[in-house]
């Protein structure tokens, strides 16, 4: 098969050589990237009457046919002709005859790979951040049907304070929030056309940069020929953002786990979300979410991969940049697959809220507001602190919770507590107490909700 830059080389290529370069195995994902690109590029040689009118019709038409059958799974790859771009641009040319070896005039395929990546990150950022989105509301819709069940919220694993369960959930939207920004950031700094900035020169025919731009939706052109064909950039910080939001998600994932143990007793996760054991037959093992934890050091590693790809990379482009697409298209993938099955996850999981209020008030979570009622008693807080510190040990001593004690019991640790403290020790009065902007307080999650409802419509 003979290459389309064959003219320069006296002998055939070796077909060890031709296994180790080839990227179509990969890259043949850029497919309708890769034909949008060059119907736009026709039409914008036709306008500047580079090619004429004929010949860019025929060449639009037979792009599209390609497209048809690749869709259909009916066209043929070939290994020997190494990317995606060469396969089509060498079946365009079969089917069209000599129109075909004109849509290559005034790029390279350098500038051709960097505008199919782009494209296709454009296309993959905005699904998830439809994902995100979507599993915003769910998160949302669960904190309002759970917004006044208490639960105990902890630091270092152990029990700290009550909380309600409703605003625990809404520390997700949060953090998915954060994700859909941060996508939302990196898509501004990937919707920018390279094509046109040929191998890193630009070229000395009439082209219209900003008319190809426009065709296919870009909001900007590159202003550098070298550096658009060079710069990885967007691709890395695609993957950093990747990074991040799989890190929420492995967090999430391992409350999951934990929480479905038995020794949590928090929830439930539906048989259509867990699988068995092969030996033990009365395990639920609660998998999908292991493995969400588990696909996060695959895009922790695609992230890493691209750094190190591109660190001692000399401008311009490089071969080595054909590494490129296998981090982002995995990472796009793993994301994408995990948002998909969270969300219908989360909408079968049934919370244990029993459970959940019943462990609220133990481990002493309500010691916290012993020592703001000591302060509001007039004490400076590390005194009040001390106090409640001996009252905890002295429960710790009598193996009991902070509602065993008695109220003698209590006001013989200071003369500032009195009947009022008893109210102060339920876990209820503690999570109506934290009224401050963003605390636990049911008011404070009912704006939360309120908020997220309007902001996510």
């Amino acid at each position: 098969m003979k290459k389309l830059w064959a003219g320069r080389f006296t002998q055939k290529t070796s077909g060890m050589v031709e296994s180790f370069t080839e990227s179509i195995s990969f890259d043949r994902k850029l497919w309708k990237h890769d034909i949008a690109g060059s119907i736009a590029h026709a039409k914008m040689l036709s306008k500047q009457r580079i090619i004429t009118q004929k010949e860019a019709n025929s060449i639009i038409r037979g792009l599209r046919q390609i497209a048809e059958e690749i869709g259909k799974g009916a066209f043929a790859f070939s290994p020997g002709l190494e990317d995606i771009h060469m396969n089509i641009e060498s079946a365009l040319t079969d089917r069209i005859g000599p129109p075909g070896k004109k849509v290559h005039t005034a790029r390279s395929r350098n500038d051709q790979v960097a505008l199919d990546l782009r494209l296709y990150l454009k296309d993959a950022m905005q699904d998830i951040i439809s994902l995100l989105q979507r599993l915003q509301k769910t998160f949302v819709e669960l904190a309002e049907k759970h917004q006044d069940a208490l639960m105990p919220g902890y630091t270092h694993l152990q029990r700290a304070q009550p909380v309600l369960l409703g605003h625990h959930l809404l520390a997700y939207v949060e953090m998915f929030g954060r994700d859909r920004e941060r996508f939302q950031d990196c898509l501004k700094r990937t919707d920018i056309c390279p094509l046109g900035s040929c191998a890193l020169s630009g070229t000395s025919l009439p082209t219209d940069r900003a008319y190809t731009a426009k065709l296919l939706g870009f909001n900007s052109i590159s202003g550098n020929s070298i550096d658009a064909v060079s710069d990885r950039d967007f691709a890395v910080e695609f993957l950093a953002c990747a990074a991040i939001a799989m890190m929420h998600l492995s967090r999430l994932a391992e409350e999951l786990i934990l929480w479905s143990t038995e020794e949590f007793s928090f929830i439930e996760i539906s048989d259509r979300f867990t699988t068995g054991s092969s030996i033990m037959p009365q395990k639920k093992n609660p998998d999908v979410a292991e493995l969400m934890r588990g696909k996060t050091g695959r895009v922790y590693g695609n992230l890493m991969a691209l750094l190190t790809l591109m660190k001692g990379l000399p401008l311009a482009y490089n071969r080595d940049m054909q590494e490129d697409k296998l981090p982002v298209f995995d990472s796009a993938e793993t994301l994408t697959a995990c948002y998909r099955v969270l969300e219908e996850m989360m909408r079968n999981v049934k919370f244990n809220i029993n459970r959940l209020s019943s462990t609220a008030g133990k481990g002493y979570s309500t010691a916290t507001d012993i020592a703001e009622y000591l302060v509001r008693k007039g004490l400076p807080f590390r005194e009040a602190h001390e106090i409640t510190g001996r009252i905890v040990l002295h429960c710790i001593s009598k193996d009991v919770q902070l509602t065993g004690l008695s109220l003698p019991e209590l006001k013989s640790f200071s003369p500032k507590i009195s009947e009022d403290i008893i109210h102060v020790l339920d876990p209820a009065e503690s999570v109506k107490a934290r009224t401050s902007f963003g605390g636990t307080s049911p008011s404070e999650v009912k704006r939360q909700i309120r908020h997220f409802k309007k902001v996510l419509k």
